[in-house]
C-alpha cells in the first residue's frame, strides 16, 4: 500500500478520512525495516528515522514512535529521544493517518454544468462537503473531482478555488490547469467573479427593497465555531461587503437575492443575521425551522466571470432546488428567478 503523507494548505481543515484516530490506526500499512549505521551510531531515535525516511515528516515518525510503531531489535520503542547503537535493527510501521488518507478518489455523482480544458463549473447539492474536514472526510467535492477528471490530481486542493458551506447548494468553478488555478484564484482576490445566491430570510423585510450591508466578520469571540460582526478597533477580521435585494415578502419570511462583494467565511449567513433575517434552518446563528426548511436556506444561484484564458464573458445560473421551492410555496412567497 503506497501511503501519501502530505500537509494540505494552511487554510484547509483536513487531518483524517476516519472518524477518529483510533480508526486510522487501525487501517493495514506499511513496514520498513533496517540496521543503525555507523554514521547514526549515538543519535536520538526520531532524528535517524527523519534521514532514513526523508519521504516523511519528523513530526509523522514522532507520532509513529508514540504509536508504538517502532521496533528496536524486536522490541516496542516509544522513547523519540532514545540513542541508538550501530547495529541495532529498526522496524517502522508507517501506518495511515489523518492526512495520508484523506485525498483520495471516490465515484461521487457530480453535476457538472460546464467544462473545458481550462475549468469546470459544478452545480454542488446541498449536504455535500467541499474539502475533507473533521467530521466529514469522505464524500466530498474534492474526493469526487479526484475520481472525475485524473487532470486535477496534480493540483492543490484538486484544482478548488472557493468554496461553499456543507449544506448551501449551488455553483462553483474548479481549475483543471495550474494556470487557470492561480488566475481564477487572483480574480477572486481581485473581485472579479461575480457571485449571487438567494435565501430565505426570517421575518417580513423592512424599508427600501435594496440594502447593502458593510460590516467587518471575524471569528466570533463569545463562540468559535461562528463568524460575526466584528468592530476591527477592537477585534481581528476582515472588510466584508453584501448587497441584498428583497424579492418577495411576507410576517414569516423574505426571499432575498445576495450579491458577494467579498468572500468571507459564512458572510451572507452573518450578514443575514445580523440585520435581524437569520436563515431559516441556519441554527448556529440563530435561525429556526420553518416551512420544512431544516438548512440554512441558501442557494448559489449565479455566477458569472471572464474566462481567465480566453476572455470569454461567461455566466451560468441553477434554478433554486426543490426543498427551498416547496419552502416558498409552504410561506406563499413567490419564487420567479431573478433578471
Amino acid at each position: 500500500m503506497q501511503l501519501i503523507i502530505s500537509t494540505p494548505p494552511a487554510d484547509d481543515l483536513s487531518e483524517s478520512p476516519f472518524e477518529d484516530e483510533a480508526a486510522a490506526e487501525a487501517e493495514p500499512g506499511e513496514w520498513r525495516a533496517f540496521e543503525v549505521d555507523p554514521g547514526h551510531h549515538g543519535q536520538r531515535l526520531d532524528r535517524t528515522l527523519a534521514d532514513e525516511l526523508a519521504e516523511f515528516s519528523r513530526s509523522y515518525l514522532q507520532q509513529r514512535i508514540e504509536a508504538g510503531d517502532v521496533q528496536l531489535d524486536g522490541r516496542v520503542q516509544t522513547k523519540a529521544a532514545a540513542k541508538l547503537r550501530q547495529g541495532q535493527r529498526i522496524r517502522v510501521g508507517l501506518r495511515p493517518t489523518a492526512q495520508s488518507s484523506a485525498f483520495v478518489a471516490e465515484p461521487l455523482a457530480i453535476e457538472t454544468v460546464y467544462v473545458d480544458e481550462h475549468l469546470r463549473v459544478v452545480h454542488k447539492p446541498a449536504g455535500m462537503v467541499v474539502h475533507p474536514a473533521p467530521g466529514n472526510w469522505r464524500g466530498t467535492l474534492l474526493n469526487g473531482l479526484l475520481a472525475l477528471d485524473a487532470q486535477v490530481r496534480d493540483l492543490p486542493r484538486a484544482g478548488i478555488v472557493h468554496r461553499l458551506d456543507k449544506d448551501t447548494s449551488g455553483l462553483m468553478v474548479v481549475a483543471r490547469t495550474r494556470a487557470a488555478m492561480d488566475a481564477l484564484v487572483a480574480m477572486i482576490a481581485a473581485r472579479e467573479v461575480s457571485r449571487q445566491y438567494l435565501a430565505i430570510g426570517q421575518r417580513r423585510w423592512p424599508g427600501l427593497q435594496a440594502r447593502e450591508v458593510d460590516a467587518p466578520i471575524g471569528r466570533d469571540p463569545k463562540n468559535r465555531l461562528r463568524m460575526a460582526v466584528v468592530d476591527l478597533d477592537r477585534l481581528p477580521g476582515k472588510t466584508a461587503r453584501t448587497t441584498f435585494d428583497c424579492l418577495d415578502q411576507n410576517d414569516e419570511a423574505c426571499l432575498v437575492r445576495c450579491t458577494l462583494h467579498t468572500g468571507r467565511t459564512h458572510q451572507i449567513r452573518v450578514h443575514m443575521a445580523h440585520i435581524g433575517h437569520a436563515l431559516l434552518g441556519d441554527g448556529l446563528y440563530g435561525g429556526r425551522v420553518l416551512a420544512g426548511m431544516e438548512r440554512q436556506a441558501l442557494h448559489a444561484w449565479r455566477l458569472a466571470f471572464v474566462h481567465p484564458m480566453t476572455g470569454e464573458a461567461l455566466s451560468w445560473e441553477v434554478p433554486m432546488p426543490q426543498d427551498m421551492r416547496d419552502s416558498l410555496d409552504a410561506l406563499g412567497l413567490r419564487y420567479n428567478p431573478p433578471d
